[in-house]
């Protein structure tokens, strides 16, 4: 075989071969669209780092799920590794206060304070600075929207509440993510044994649903939380 013969077919080789990588690639992005045809969902946990905190990420892990996590810096001080862990497996960090107090209540500077601390400890762990704050109870004002404001934070309430806290049960806090709509943000806390229970649950759900679990950003529509609203909404990773 001549060489000039011998570079033409290597050449058609490798666009054969190019073309092969492309169409998978493709592929691969078409399928998580196909997937995920009805939109995305804000799974949320609050309270963390718990002492269940690493049987809930395995089971979110082996569900294919991704959350956002909502810790408190007395909790994340008192247990850093799980705080990496929730990093290294995907989740999203958000801010949950330092000792989840009624911020309302609380007055200034320790509303500040209760945000900024724990800012200060979620970027000292995990080398990142949490873009997402939860106030405990989901009580709010003027002041701790301003003290958000402040630091740079985006306020992220909830559309759908578990119910977690309140001794639900696996089928229940499942039932009540089916309710989730497209951008929807459910309410649920990383220390209830149902809680990891629900896990399958919901992700069976969502899948039969085409729904697929999202991160959380802002938007500029008003979402309503009770009397009030926030602007916050699932959308894709």
């Amino acid at each position: 075989m001549s060489e000039r013969r011998f570079r033409v077919r290597v050449t058609a080789l490798l666009a054969v071969c190019t073309l092969v990588v492309l169409s998978l690639a493709g592929a691969a992005q078409a399928e998580p669209r196909k997937q995920c045809r009805a939109g995305y969902v804000g799974l949320t946990y609050d309270d963390g780092p718990s002492a269940t905190t690493d049987q809930l990420l395995a089971a979110l892990g082996a569900n294919h799920l991704r959350a956002t996590f909502f810790n408190q810096g007395n909790n994340s001080l008192d247990r850093p590794q799980q705080v990496r862990r929730e990093v290294r497996a995907g989740m999203w960090m958000g801010n949950h206060t330092f000792t989840h107090p009624h911020l309302p209540q609380a007055g200034e500077p320790a509303t500040f304070q209760e945000i900024a601390s724990t800012q200060w400890v979620l970027r000292d762990l995990t080398g990142r600075e949490p873009a997402l704050f939860r106030p405990p109870y989901g009580e709010t004002d003027d002041q701790v929207r301003a003290d958000a404001a402040r630091i740079g934070v985006l306020e992220v309430l909830w559309t759908v509440d578990s119910r977690d806290w309140a001794g639900t049960t696996a089928e229940e806090i499942a039932a009540a993510a089916h309710t989730l709509q497209p951008g929807g943000i459910i309410l649920m806390h990383d220390w209830p044994p149902a809680t990891i229970d629900a896990v399958p649950l919901i992700a069976q759900d969502l899948a039969a649903r085409g729904l697929c679990a999202g991160r959380i950003a802002r938007t500029s529509a008003d979402v309503p939380f009770g009397s009030q609203v926030f602007h916050a909404r699932a959308v894709r990773p």
